[in-house]
């Protein structure tokens, strides 16, 4: 069986705005998680430390990242649909100058 899109793909016009966006989304995050392997790497010992609610900070730190990631694409997402709702509504009006 054969499985082909719906529609052929055309080009986004919002894919520049997506891609240096995930660009800078992304470099955030590597250095949020290079500051964890950054101190797992200078002082191991620290990562053992209560930090809340009885916590260590290892445990803070790596569930500081996963909700950050997530938080990261809901704004990845939220962003990405602004734009192409943007982009949508200046070609709907473009169309309505090219038929007056």
């Amino acid at each position: 069986m054969l499985h082909e899109p719906a529609k052929p793909a055309e080009k986004d016009p919002a894919g520049p705005y997506k891609m240096r966006l995930g660009i800078w989304m992304f470099a955030f995050y590597s250095l949020f998680y290079a500051g964890f392997v950054a101190v797992n790497l200078l002082s191991p010992l620290a990562m053992a430390a209560i930090v809340f609610a009885g916590l260590n900070l290892a445990t803070v730190y790596g569930f500081a990242l996963i909700i950050v990631a997530l938080i990261e694409a809901l704004i990845y997402d939220w962003m990405c649909r602004k734009k192409e709702a943007e982009f949508a509504k200046a070609e709907k009006q473009n169309a309505e100058k090219g038929k007056a």
